[in-house]
């Protein structure tokens, strides 16, 4: 599993030992953090906004597999979609807290892997690592994210604020991380019968990116705010449109009517699921893991963001007696139900 021709023993160093040597490369950049590490807690302060916070746990085996998924790309992932969360709530990230339970079939070198790309993420979106705990576990790899964020009140964005007549909009584009893992999940049950079988990519750069390092959406949130746009509703997609749509509406005792043609897809997702033998819609409805915006705004909103290359706008809100419903291409009513992924049925 690591390619490191020299492995060190975690039990050498101790956990006080790990922890100093992963703090090492921990820098400090934002004007909120007081105290990062090296306390009994990290001290923040978010000078008169509210705080956002979230928290989300990555088990080996359910979320990931390591036979394909590297340490570097799931410390990067982790943080993603921790910080995916915040921007959710149309809140910008600030810190985070990164936790670990890992055997002791992880050389240190695997640790530094995985804190490599958690560093990376922190790096790329300007947010401080400023806590986190390591532990032993006989369950495989845990990972545990808490992200921190603000916002002043009045930006804040709810999942329960969706008007009738409002229009529905997504950033970029769906179904391109479930196609992605489809890819992935192929090629390592090509190497388990032949190992000596090298996995075929060639080309799919994108998709198996949209998976295997998701990007959470900061710059559309910089961009609703340089546009005048506060959306009604908000939530990240995670599970799924169909799921996502659906809590909203839910939320918001309302109904829906989503436009198939207007779901925007990479044509590279697309022809993916064609080979797959999959429908490119069902990927968008009910694959997750894109990371992705969806958003309501009021119609007198529509003229600021029509021109916009990275938001769709895919539908409306209707009345909660409307119910929720997809209108095929072919014209058809279908009503929207939540097929995404569900933790508790089973592991990938």
């Amino acid at each position: 599993m690591f390619d490191n021709k020299e492995k060190t023993n975690l039990e050498r160093l101790g956990e006080f030992g790990l922890i100093a040597h992963i703090t090492k490369a921990i820098v400090l950049t934002e004007n909120s953090t007081l105290k990062g590490i090296g306390d009994d807690a990290a001290v923040l302060d978010f000078s008169g906004k509210k705080t956002l916070v979230s928290t989300d746990l990555l088990l080996e085996g359910v979320h990931f597999d390591l036979r394909y998924v590297p340490l570097k790309h799931l410390g990067y992932k982790a943080v993603q979609v921790n910080l995916s969360d915040i921007y959710a709530m149309n809140g910008i990230a600030s810190q985070i807290t990164f936790s670990i339970g890992l055997s002791s079939r992880f050389p240190l070198e695997a640790v530094e892997e995985l804190y490599a790309g958690a560093l990376l993420a922190c790096k790329s979106y300007n947010v401080d690592l400023v806590g986190g705990d390591t532990s032993t576990s006989v369950q495989g790899l845990v990972i545990s994210v808490t992200s921190i964020g603000y916002a002043q009140e009045a930006d804040i964005v709810y999942r329960d604020g969706a008007q009738e007549g409002d229009l529905v909009c997504v950033s970029g584009d769906l179904g391109g991380a479930y196609v992605g893992l489809q890819l992935l999940e192929r090629e390592k049950r090509i190497f388990l019968e032949n190992p000596s079988i090298q996995p075929d990519l060639e080309g799919k750069d994108y998709i198996v990116e949209r998976q295997l390092k998701p990007e959470a959406r900061k710059d559309i949130v910089q961009l609703l705010a340089t546009i005048g746009v506060k959306p009604t509703a908000m939530i990240d997609i995670s599970d799924g449109l169909a799921s996502e749509i659906l809590h909203i509406c839910e939320s918001s005792a309302k109904g829906c009517k989503l436009y198939e043609e207007k779901i925007p897809i990479d044509p590279m997702t697309y022809d993916t699921a064609r080979e797959f033998g999959i429908d490119p819609t069902v990927c968008a409805l009910s694959g997750g893991e894109d990371y992705e915006l969806l958003f309501t705004i009021s119609q007198s909103d529509y003229d600021k963001v029509k021109n916009q290359p990275d938001i769709s706008v895919i539908g409306h809100i209707t009345e909660k007696t409307a119910g929720c419903e997809l209108i095929s291409k072919s014209g058809h009513v279908h009503p929207i139900t939540a097929q995404g992924w569900n933790a508790f049925k089973s592991a990938h």
